[in-house]
């Protein structure tokens, strides 16, 4: 068997290596407790599965809040914003509200209001994922194989 100095190694890097050895064992037994022990299920976190109505809710929100204050990329179409025609509507709904409320109220009440909005609107058309009028299918799915 051979040893650190056998290899080659100077002292400086043995103690190196012996000291990062030691914490390393050190950061591992101490992280545990042994792993003797199950963790709580009460403090264990659990995933959040993202639903159809909270991720139309944020992306209509989001854009509805870009045409509001009139940025650059708010005229780009329902497509390029990745919204359905459903979530399209809602978007200018919800933006024509929110002009009226922005006029009336100012910025940071058009905002609140498109944020619940959106979300009452989304929520209620379970996200509103329904598929594009201008959507078909690929004409290769009637052969079954794609193109190549």
């Amino acid at each position: 068997m051979t040893t650190a100095g056998q290899c080659g190694l100077r002292p400086a890097a043995r103690r190196s290596l012996a000291l990062c050895a030691a914490l390393l064992s050190g950061a591992l037994t101490g992280c545990g407790g042994g792993g003797t022990a199950a963790p709580d299920p009460d403090t264990t976190p659990t995933a959040h599965h993202t639903s159809p109505a909270e991720i139309c809710a944020a992306l209509v929100s989001y854009w509805a809040k870009e045409a509001l204050k009139g940025s650059q990329w708010a005229g780009l179409d329902w497509e390029q914003k990745g919204l359905s025609n459903e979530q399209y509507a809602i978007h200018e709904e919800v933006v024509a509200e929110a002009r009226a409320e922005q006029a009336k109220h100012g910025d940071a009440a058009a905002g609140t209001l498109i944020d619940r909005r959106t979300a009452e609107r989304c929520a209620a058309a379970n996200g509103a994922t329904g598929s594009s009028e201008n959507w078909r299918e690929p004409d290769w799915t009637a052969t079954g194989t794609p193109p190549s």
